[in-house]
């Protein structure tokens, strides 16, 4: 399968050295491989690699030479511009990692004006609907069976994506978490992550966490933001710019694992989740936008699912339901605060699509997110 950022790395590692990362088996390593016939492949994880890659040792007449895991070598950073400063860019660089993109960004100086960089996210329905299966439904059950992760998509079988899922996580925690961090409570990560599932769609107390764990608050913010660096989870805050009424401050968690969820409408949002942070990240890279996403909900229980930030302003508000086609009053309360921003609830069985007086659409959740490109505005 192609995969949508394909293109954009081939054509960027023509100038400089690309940065891959994203979830641990998204596909990084094959879409590198696919680029070009003629490479070189180093995992720092493997130790026959690992001593080439410290003593600079691979062909140097093939098109491209990948660095796989390469984050988990010390000063890999100031290693790899000095390949670049004293080789130039042929063979072209491809750097892939399932360390978060926040590692990547605190190059700083080491590689900076040397480097593109890109989140590579699972398959969601467009991508899927786009170089797979061109028949959204279909697309839509399988991604809620067996995740987006390609893997387990491809095969489409229930029994094989639960043997994967385990392993998958087992990776995650034994391997690139003991990797990178100096923790050993692994059995309480995976107790947090259990904890997490039932919690995806609702805003997170750290300290409901802490005393189900047993641990003070900080440990549990801590070992988040570690969940976080290594794609096993991300955060949705809270958006509360000129809302004059205090909103709830806790943040949402919500898995690139999505088949992880076990409520089958949290499992809807947390897919709704990826797909839009999928588009907000696409944007950042491949377009230079700035963009983030948060939820609004006030501490009287008023609430949308998704505002959507671009270059800093409101430009996407999204609430998702099963099957309630009835407008929510919700976006009546938020209006007066996101200015112009595009409005939309997305129903999954909805009989009938429609737009209100005042701009809001109601839309099929599986055809949105289906052409969700085209639908995504940039600009407010």
């Amino acid at each position: 399968m192609d995969r949508y950022l394909s293109p954009l790395v081939k054509k960027d590692s023509d100038k400089k050295i690309v940065l891959l990362s994203g979830p641990r088996q998204s596909g990084k390593t094959t879409l590198a491989k696919q680029l070009f016939d003629n490479y070189e492949y180093l995992n720092f994880d493997a130790s026959e690699d690992r001593t080439s890659i410290f003593k600079k040792q691979w062909r140097r007449d093939v098109e491209c030479v990948i660095f796989d895991e390469l984050h988990k070598m010390p000063k890999w950073k100031r290693w790899v511009k000095g390949i670049y400063d004293t080789e130039g860019n042929r063979p072209r660089l491809i750097v892939t990692g399932s360390a978060n993109l926040d590692t990547f960004r605190k190059v700083g100086d080491s590689l900076a004006g040397r480097y593109f960089q890109y989140r590579l996210h699972p398959l969601d329905i467009e991508e899927a609907v786009t170089f797979w299966q061109n028949n959204p439904q279909e697309v839509f059950q399988r991604l809620m069976k067996c995740s987006g992760f390609p893997e387990p998509f491809l095969e489409g079988s229930l029994d094989f994506y639960k043997r994967w899922q385990r392993s998958h996580l087992d990776i995650i925690l034994r391997q690139d978490f003991l990797d990178m961090y100096s923790i050993r409570s692994i059995k309480s990560i995976e107790l947090l992550v259990d904890l997490l599932k039932p919690r995806v769609s609702s805003p997170t107390s750290y300290s409901n966490l802490a005393r189900d764990l047993q641990v003070d608050p900080k440990s549990v913010q801590n070992w988040l933001t570690m969940l976080e660096n290594i794609y096993a989870l991300f955060r949705v805050t809270p958006y509360h710019d000129n809302i004059s009424r205090s909103l709830l401050k806790e943040p949402k968690f919500y898995f690139y694992d999505i088949a992880r969820v076990s409520d089958e409408g949290a499992r809807l949002e947390n897919l709704v989740a990826c797909a839009l942070l999928k588009r907000i990240q696409f944007l950042e890279d491949a377009h230079g936008y700035k963009g983030s996403l948060h939820y609004l909900r006030t501490k009287d229980g008023v609430e949308l699912d998704f505002l959507v930030l671009t270059d800093g302003r409101p430009t996407l508000c999204v609430e998702v339901k099963m099957s309630d086609g009835n407008l929510s009053k919700s976006f009546n309360y938020f209006r007066k605060f996101i200015g112009e921003a595009q409005c939309v609830q997305l129903v999954l069985n909805l009989k009938r699509e429609y737009d209100t007086q005042d701009s809001i659409q109601v839309r099929n959740l599986v055809s949105y997110l289906a052409s969700l490109s085209s639908a995504f505005p940039t600009k407010a």
